[in-house]
């Protein structure tokens, strides 16, 4: 391919972050959320997905957010944390549809005595849930209220359709899957939309957040507006790779895929693949790009 100037820069290099694998299984964030890590870790969940437990000690209340796989071993080890803060379960959260976050949300909502509650219908009150099961849908700007704290629903499409974060009265944002505390996110097309993602990178970057807690990996302190920096400027440099990648000739994705992560975990390839195409997408809306019948795409214009 020709050449591209250097990539971004990924800020957290130079932070002092645990390294992979060498999260600990539980840790009290700060003085209303505590992360609970489990045991899937994988070249897609990094060190396993983050379970979040909220709650002000002593106030009987506290969220549980994204419950990850049901495992029994992960659930008493939030139970634990929940007999910690001598609180009940007022909800189970889900950020977004994937098993990763989502399997196990409506086993323990059952046996917490709570509710799902996400953006997706589907997940809050799937087909095959017992009966019984209370599940509500979240809407942007919504309010989940504890007793001695408040969490607002920011909407945050692009992962997924139904992505969504949590932002706490603390400065806090958990961000899901679509800030992770290492590398980057796929944007999962079909289902995700990489307009949508970028869009929604610009409006947590409004915010502010004092920290963020990913979906996978240690938690942001240091700048937080750093990193979501970098992951739009990555963005942008991944749309100048795959122009550049079209240069003269037609090729899929897969084929793209080939070409720009030539070097990087090949486990990790059919997750390059969905967020190459949906920049090729997004360079179609934009008139750059002609996607053909033939899963075969070229710049406008080249014969």
């Amino acid at each position: 391919m020709p050449t591209l100037p250097d990539p971004p820069v990924d800020p957290r290099q130079r932070w002092s972050l645990p390294a992979f694998g060498a999260m600990d299984a539980v840790t009290e964030l700060d003085e209303v959320v505590t992360r609970v890590l489990a045991p899937n870790p994988s070249p897609m969940t990094l060190d396993g997905t983050n379970t979040y437990v909220i709650g002000v000690a002593g106030s009987g209340e506290a969220l549980v957010v994204d419950p990850g796989p049901d495992d029994d071993g992960h659930r008493r080890s939030v139970e634990v944390v929940l007999a910690g803060l001598d609180a009940g379960v007022r909800a189970v959260v889900v950020t977004h549809h994937h098993l990763d976050h989502a399997e196990a949300a409506v086993d323990w909502a059952r046996r917490f005595g709570a509710p799902v509650l996400a953006a997706e219908a589907g997940v809050a009150r799937p087909a095959d849930a017992p009966a019984g099961h209370r599940g509500s849908t979240l809407a942007d700007g919504q309010r989940v209220s504890l007793a001695g704290l408040d969490v607002e629903v920011v909407a945050t499409p692009g992962h997924t359709r139904d992505h969504l974060a949590l932002r706490l009265e603390t400065g806090a944002l958990l961000t899901g899957d679509h800030v992770l505390g290492r590398g980057t996110s796929v944007v999962a097309y079909p289902d995700g939309d990489l307009e949508a993602y970028l869009r929604s990178l610009t409006r947590v970057l409004a915010l502010g957040p004092d920290v963020l807690y990913p979906g996978h990996g240690p938690a942001l302190r240091e700048d937080p507006g750093a990193v979501l920096r970098f992951y739009a400027e990555h963005r942008a440099y991944r749309e100048r790779q795959v122009l550049t990648a079209l240069e003269g000739r037609r090729a899929t994705p897969r084929e793209l895929v080939e070409d720009i992560y030539a070097e990087v975990d090949r486990r990790v390839w059919p997750a390059a693949e969905a967020s190459t195409r949906a920049t090729l997408a997004l360079l179609e809306q934009r008139g750059q790009v002609r996607l053909g019948a033939d899963d075969r795409a070229s710049l406008r214009g080249s014969a």
